[in-house]
């Protein structure tokens, strides 16, 4: 020890700006919240070094891990100008488990990162709370997470999220559009609202350049900017494993970042084209406020948002019209919105129809 070192000057962590204490409590106030989304395989519960999950090899004769890490992105700005954060858990879920149902994979479980310069707990715990909210509606246990306190690495109030999934598919049920051909017929499923691609843009258009508050209510939108932007992913996850069940559902297309045109090519093979017809669902209406404030052309719009839909499938002809009635009945809002055609030398692997 040295010489110059007295008991005045002692340094802590606490003094550093992390409060282990605080860490504690918080883990101890979202223990309850976790638990509501175990499954039957969970070993472990929440404090161990890491996330104990049994998984019964008896179910499936040649399973198939499927996994998938993601974030929100900038939406966690919109929460965080609101200060309302009880929802931007929802969107975390989201965009993993809705990358494995693509495959056919359940989401078995789920694991979250948060990051923060000071470790808030009551917004921590709403947070964690949407994240738990997620984890219900895609039917995974909440196994695990990590709560960094970075003082002097985030701003005040500033945060991040990340999150990882795990899944689980038969090997002859994978789907990975393979079997795609020409005449099967593209399902959209209505998305409910911006999900969680493209908010830089929106987030430039309607905050700098249309100038808007987030308490503003434009013309066209019948509540304020904030509110709309921060509704919450659709999870697919539920009726998409009804779907799989019963049907030969070919191809599924999550629509993020990339929006139609980059994300349909993930899926379909090269010899084929998707042809999506014009007009064909409904369109939000906060994404025709982007494409008016922003003065954006139709191109840019379909690259960077949904514009609508969420979840993509292709299908059999002959199968199409059945899925269409499940999926009423499943709660999903869904259209016939488009073809897989032959595509010709130099035709593009997307392009859009008139009727």
């Amino acid at each position: 020890m040295s010489a110059k070192s007295s008991k005045s000057s002692k340094s802590t962590y606490k003094d550093a700006g992390v409060n282990i204490d605080t860490a504690n409590d918080f883990v101890e106030r979202i223990k309850p919240l976790i638990k509501t989304t175990a499954r039957k395989e969970v070993v472990s519960g929440i404090g161990g070094f890491g996330g104990l999950f049994r998984f019964d090899t008896a179910k499936m004769k040649n399973p198939i891990l499927v996994s998938s890490t993601d974030g929100v992105g900038t939406k966690l700005r919109i929460a965080q100008l609101m200060d309302k954060h009880d929802t931007i858990g929802i969107d975390l879920v989201a965009m993993s488990v809705n990358d494995v149902i693509v495959q056919g994979a359940e989401p078995l479980f789920f694991l979250d990162y948060l990051a923060t310069g000071k470790l808030e707990v009551g917004k921590s715990v709403q947070i964690v709370d949407g994240i738990v909210s997620g984890c219900r509606q895609a039917g995974c246990t909440l196994l695990g997470g990590e709560t960094a306190e970075m003082p002097g690495f985030y701003k005040p109030g500033e945060y991040d999220l990340a999150g990882f999934c795990v899944g689980v598919v038969e090997q002859d049920k994978l789907i990975d559009g393979s079997t795609i051909s020409i005449n099967d017929r593209v399902i959209g499923l209505a998305s409910s609202g911006l999900h969680s691609n493209g908010f830089s843009l929106a987030r430039k258009v309607l905050l700098e350049k249309g100038r808007l508050s987030m308490t503003d209510t434009p013309a066209g939108l019948s509540r304020p900017v904030g509110l709309e932007l921060l509704e919450p992913t659709r999870i697919y996850v539920k009726a998409l494993l009804n779907l799989v069940k019963s049907f030969n559902i070919k191809g599924l297309v999550h629509i993020t970042g990339g929006g139609f045109y980059d994300n349909i090519p993930r899926i379909i093979p090269d010899v084929c084209r998707c042809v999506v017809s014009s007009g064909s669902w409904d369109i939000p209406p906060v994404f025709s406020v982007i494409q008016e404030i922003g003065a954006v052309d139709d191109h840019e719009m379909f690259r960077v948002f949904n514009m609508g839909i969420g979840m993509m499938m292709i299908v059999s002809e002959k199968e199409c019209r059945d899925i269409l009635d499940r999926l009423e009945v499943l709660g999903e809002k869904a259209y016939l919105i488009g073809s897989i055609e032959k595509k010709e030398q130099g035709q593009p692997a997307v392009c859009f129809s008139e009727g």
